[in-house]
């Protein structure tokens, strides 16, 4: 028995996603949706999925698949969209609202302009530094982990923004192949759960100019929680200061590593591109 269900396509930057209301349409396997309906010949067309839904210990919660149907943790630009979807469809008036996630409670603060919202800052919580189970550092350390890939070796730094990331500075962003590169360091044994690869060059500004290679999904125009580990790699290294502009493929976001609660805060864009049904 087929089921119409209502979608609505939004970015963050060009990282976007198909978001679903699953309290009025329940899936029954999101991975599998996420898989065929993130084709961008023969379907939708997405980085993946994200359910939203009431939530018992936040506001909302929300569920992210990747197009392959992996589940992720934490999507930093996805949660933006979220925000504005549950403001501008008026499934809440709060202009703060209490995200969870299953890298714990975001806190999104919307910014709206003629009742609508136009984006958003969340509060990505503190970057995990030390050692975890999805690193198998040989010394520990999470700087200076040195990688080998395409007969190169990368010098790259490790944060944890409720799911991993590589990132590795380069003179040049341009001659890196971030196609072949990408998956090689996504799936090296140092990363027993895989990780997210953002090469990074910064600018004669001071901007710091970020791809990425995003677990489960490959190449996206940006990456929300890709781009924190990328500021907080920066101010490690003595690269960046605490607060900083990361750029890329689709666009900027606003990075500060605050100095008071050492939380992260995300300020971006969210945008609807369209809605539509589909029969499943």
């Amino acid at each position: 028995m087929s089921q119409t269900i209502e979608f609505t396509k939004m970015h963050g930057l060009g990282n976007d996603y198909i978001y679903i209301n699953a309290d009025r349409f329940p899936i029954a396997d999101p991975a599998e949706f996420s898989r065929r309906w993130s084709q961008y010949h023969t379907a939708i067309g997405s980085d993946g999925l994200i359910l939203i839904s009431r939530s018992n210990v936040g506001d909302f919660k929300m569920r992210i698949f990747n197009a392959d149907g992996s589940e992720a943790m934490m999507c930093g630009n996805g949660s933006r969209c979220v925000g504005k979807y549950l403001f501008d469809k008026r499934l809440t008036n709060k202009r703060d609202i209490m995200l969870e996630t299953l890298s714990g409670i975001k806190k999104i603060h919307l910014l709206v302009e003629n009742d609508t919202v136009s984006a958003a800052t969340v509060d990505m919580g503190e970057p995990i530094l030390a050692n975890t189970q999805q690193v198998k550092s040989p010394d520990g350390s999470l700087k200076g982990l040195l990688i080998s890939a395409d007969e190169k070796e990368y010098e790259a730094t490790y944060v944890c923004m409720g799911n991993p990331h590589c990132v590795i500075f380069v003179d040049d962003i341009t001659t890196v192949c971030l196609e072949t590169v990408g998956p090689l360091i996504e799936h090296s044994p140092l990363f027993p759960e895989r990780t997210n690869v953002e090469f990074v060059q910064v600018m004669p500004d001071g901007v710091l100019r970020m791809r990425v290679w995003e677990r489960g999904s490959g190449i996206t125009q940006a990456c929300g929680t890709g781009a924190c580990a990328t500021a907080v790699a920066a101010s490690l290294t003595g690269r960046a200061p605490r607060s900083s502009t990361v750029r890329m493929d689709g666009g900027d976001l606003q990075i500060e590593w605050n100095g008071y609660d050492n939380h992260i805060y995300m300020t971006g864009p969210a945008v609807t591109a369209f809605e539509g049904f589909i029969n499943v």
